[in-house]
Order: structure tokens, then sequence, then C-alpha cells
């Protein structure tokens, strides 16, 4: 797989689309953190990490990355788009002056600066500028 962010927001859209409770996916660092941008900013219900167990003839288990998707009253996912911007193939950095606003400060971006994972509002703030992983909303 190239690029294991993009399958964690297919699954995440996917599992959305059909109202699944909660998706698994493998463990990373990365998309550990950023599913704990997308918990805090309230687009996902809860983040945990479990221990798989073993399948098969393979006696080795490993971390997986549960998400609980958060949806509406009306049945309808929290997360209207979720979308992939910088791609293996191109890469989209931004500076802090051009930081982007998506759906007019109604979502979020998620950026990849120097300080680590953090949304569009918080490197603002903080005068950061980086790489754009995706927007949420």
């Amino acid at each position: 797989m190239t690029d294991p962010i993009a399958d964690m927001l297919t699954r995440i859209r996917n599992a959305s689309a059909v109202n699944k409770f909660d998706v698994v996916l493998p463990m990373s660092k990365v998309k550990h953190e950023l599913a704990k941008i997308l918990a805090k900013e309230g687009w996902v219900q809860e983040v945990s990490v479990e221990e798989s167990a073993p399948r098969g003839k393979s006696k080795t288990s490993f971390k997986e990355l549960k998400i609980t998707l958060k949806y509406k009253k009306s049945g309808k996912s929290a997360i209207t788009r979720i979308r992939r911007i910088s791609k293996p193939g191109l890469r989209i950095y931004v500076n802090k002056e051009n930081l982007p606003k998506v759906l007019n400060n109604l979502g979020i971006a998620v950026i990849s600066t120097p300080q680590g994972l953090m949304t569009n509002k918080e490197a603002r703030k903080k005068g950061l500028g980086g790489e754009v992983l995706c927007e949420v909303y």
C-alpha cells in the first residue's frame, strides 16, 4: 500500500456511507494522531488501540486502530466529506499565511507541521505551516 492515510480516509468514508458503527484498521502513529484530532474536533466519537487476536496459522498479533463513528439524530454521518489533499505523487505544502479555510471555517484541514499534526486553526494560532494532509466537513 503506497498511501496508508488515503486508505484510512476511504475506510471511514465507506463505513459512514453504509452506517457502520466502527472502523478497524492497522495501527500506525500518524493514523492514530489523525484519528485523535478527528475525535477531539467532534467528527468521530471515540478512538482506541486494540491488540488483535492471532489469525490462522500465524501466532503473531498486532495492534489495530478502532474508530467509532459519530452520527446525528437523523441517522446521517457527522462527516459529510473527508478528502485527502496531499498525495504521494503531489505533495501540497502551505506556509502560515496560506493555511486553508475549509467550508468558511466550519470544517477542518489537518496539517503536518514540525510540531506534529494539528488542525488548520491551531496552526494559524501557532504561526506554523506544513503539509496539508486532509480536509473534513
